[in-house]
């Protein structure tokens, strides 16, 4: 087998395969992010099969099954178990089979340890860290594009919000959206949460509590049913509301918004 460890928000995860060549597309894939970890979070064994019959309108499933997490879709299929630390994907040689079970693995990983996966974007200015949320088509993409040169960007499309020693932080992560860009690998304290709204000017506006957590929760990926760990992300949502400002921000689409996000 040829291994690989991936390390996203400091929990690395070992893809082994016995395709070297597949290895090396997950290693360009996850260039910035692959490390030398000699004790991986989890341990996954990669079986590649192309399946007979793809389902296009078909959904992942997530469920808890005993002792081991399933992760199923008509092209592929997860299992871990939990105690152990290891598990077996079977899906075809593509790098998106890999990443999907990659972001519900971390979604999981988190969801205990004070975190969240958020549809979102977000960056690093100044040693602090933004993120930026909404529905879709609000500008989460465009605001990143138009990031200062200064600005780090950890992600497009996927942000990652992690408790560690009690502070939030944000994290890169390799998972990317409409513009097809990586984020770096590096992590900052979080300094805020803005839900994004277009407007004719730009400007910055209180949100109450109820309001914050209700439009958070809405971009909260939680791929599992699983009653335990809905109760864990939401409860980390609501702590993460509590110590992390939450704001709207209003913008027309010009660079110049970046001058009121400090």
């Amino acid at each position: 087998m040829f291994p690989l460890t991936v390390e996203v928000g400091g929990l690395p995860i070992r893809l082994s395969s016995q395709d070297p060549e597949y290895i090396r597309v997950l290693e360009r894939r996850f260039q910035g992010f692959v490390v030398n970890a000699s004790q991986p979070l989890l341990r996954l064994d990669l079986e590649l099969a192309t399946p007979a019959a793809l389902d296009p309108d078909d959904e992942v499933t997530v469920r808890l099954d005993g002792p081991r997490w399933r992760i199923e879709r008509s092209d592929c299929q997860a299992t871990l178990d939990v105690e152990s630390g290891r598990g077996i994907i079977r899906q075809p040689p593509h790098p998106y089979a890999t990443d999907t079970v990659l972001r519900i693995l971390h979604s999981l990983l988190l969801a205990p340890r004070g975190g969240v996966l958020l549809h979102a974007s977000s960056v690093i200015r100044h040693g602090r860290a933004f993120v930026f949320f909404g529905r879709s088509g609000a500008g989460k993409s465009t605001l990143v594009g138009m990031a200062p040169p200064d600005a780090t960007v950890l992600s497009e499309e996927i942000s990652y919000v992690r408790l560690q020693h009690g502070v939030y932080l944000g994290c890169g992560t390799p998972f990317t959206g409409e513009l097809n860009r990586r984020g770096d690998n590096a992590d900052a304290p979080l300094a805020g949460l803005f839900h994004l709204a277009q407007g004719a000017d730009d400007r910055i506006e209180a949100l109450s509590r109820g309001d914050a957590l209700r439009l958070l929760l809405q971009c909260v990926l939680c791929f599992a049913g699983d009653a335990s760990v809905t109760k864990q992300v939401f409860f980390g949502a609501c702590d993460l509301v509590d110590r992390v400002p939450v704001q709207r921000l209003v913008f027309r689409r010009d660079p110049r918004v970046w001058e009121l996000i400090r």
